[in-house]
């Protein structure tokens, strides 16, 4: 990736409908059951612009099923979800998008006979309500075509474009993945263990570019990889058998006796 591109030029996000003071997503004590299995509990949180908030916790603590509640691919039993003060919490996936929240998924969702281009074409093309207009080429909207190329080269993918994703090293495919969702200019980003399977090797470009989102968006990470977690969180929010068992700084959900016996191991 070029040290001379840059990801918040690239990726401008979209502007902010609600006060300053208003967190751009707000949580509210949110619950999810399905019969007697409780799978989160009263959950609250909250996210300003530039806030960096990672949900970590044991295998079967709630985590991916709270992230798929606040992206509209599952009903909370109860509580309310807010976006820059806008009650979402029953809209679908879509008008969330709209209004400023994108999603990363833990496996890639990547359509592998599409080009990379093509993919980001139609991202593109869904945000601005040209979905109808698929069949159009990118090059029919200049102004389209120029932030696609941007976006490209702000995450090392230009060499790439034309490769249909299922040829990409699974580091570009999840990097893909990233591209679409900054693609939808969000102000919220969810990202759903973005390292996941990226060997080693692979990891260092993913890396720096979550390291260079836009300074004012609010990203929440779910991420086993607590190097990852401590080197990107401004703060950490850990959950236990679907509850808020902490949140706070980095250092300080570090030193926690409840965190370290639950999930650090020590």
């Amino acid at each position: 990736m070029s040290p001379s591109v840059n990801l918040n030029a690239a990726v401008p996000t979209a502007p902010a409908a609600a006060s300053p003071s208003t967190p751009l997503l707000a949580v509210d004590t949110l619950c999810k059951h399905y019969g007697g299995l409780q799978v989160t509990r009263s959950v609250s949180l909250a996210l300003q612009a530039g806030d960096r908030l990672a949900l970590i916790g044991p295998n079967g603590a709630g985590k991916t099923t709270l992230v798929n509640q606040l992206s509209g691919v599952v009903a909370p039993s109860s509580g309310r979800i807010h976006l820059a003060g806008q009650d979402v919490t029953d809209l679908s996936q879509a008008q969330r998008v709209r209004r400023g929240l994108a999603r990363t998924f833990q496996i890639t969702t990547l359509a592998p006979t599409l080009t990379v281009a093509q993919q980001l074409a139609l991202a593109l093309f869904e945000r601005e309500g040209l979905a109808g207009r698929w069949w159009r080429p990118l090059a029919a909207y200049p102004a389209l075509a120029a932030e696609a190329s941007a976006l490209l080269l702000a995450l090392g993918l230009d060499a790439l474009a034309n490769a249909p994703t299922a040829r990409l090293a699974y580091g570009d495919q999840r990097l893909v993945e990233l591209a679409l969702a900054l693609a939808l200019r969000p102000r919220v980003l969810l990202l759903d263990e973005p390292m996941a399977g990226v060997p080693q090797a692979e990891g260092h470009r993913l890396l720096a570019a979550l390291d260079r989102l836009p300074a004012d968006m609010a990203v929440l990470l779910i991420e086993h990889d607590m190097g990852l977690v401590f080197r990107l969180a401004t703060r950490i929010a850990v959950l236990a058998e679907g509850a808020l068992l902490a949140e706070g700084p980095p250092e300080q959900i570090r030193q926690d006796p409840r965190v370290r016996a639950a999930y650090l191991g020590h």
